[in-house]
């Protein structure tokens, strides 16, 4: 797991040309860009975009992907996401290869990133994570989670 900022993305860009493409992307998007799937580079590299309310945690569910490395990217609101290694976790609902997820049952002990306007979270496969959480209150997000493929 990887926390930084869009501004100080590019020192990342070593960890492939799809992780650089996707980074990239990111910096030259147009904040006002609309919900839905964005393509970058056909399915080795997209971006979903949404806009949602965070809730409580316990309402969230922790996940990991096996064939996508998740940019989380924050472009308005607050949000916590857990986060906790899938060798901690407990399979609840056992992978799906054609939604690339399988979900954990809740861990004794999780992370918690404070997620900001600007602030990037990077997650491999073996990083659990939960996002959407409460950080203080709820609050309106504008997410962008760029889905880079790692074969």
């Amino acid at each position: 797991m990887i926390l930084t900022t869009l501004a100080d993305s590019a020192a990342y860009e070593v960890l492939g040309s799809r992780v650089a493409a996707g980074l990239r992307w990111l910096r030259d998007m147009d904040p006002a860009i609309g919900d839905g799937r964005h393509a970058i580079d056909g399915d080795d590299v997209f971006a979903l975009v949404s806009s949602y309310q965070t809730g409580p945690s316990t309402e969230k569910r922790f996940e990991s992907h096996r064939v996508y490395v998740d940019l989380q990217y924050v472009a308005a609101g607050h949000e916590r996401i857990l986060h906790a290694p899938v060798d901690a976790l407990a399979v609840e609902t056992p992978y799906d290869p054609a939604t690339d997820v399988v979900f954990y049952a809740e861990p004794p002990f999780a992370s918690s990133l404070l997620m900001r306007p600007g602030d990037l979270a990077v997650f491999h496969p073996g990083d659990g994570h939960k996002p959407g959480c409460m950080a203080g209150g709820r609050h309106e997000v504008k997410k962008v989670v760029v889905k880079v493929a790692l074969k």
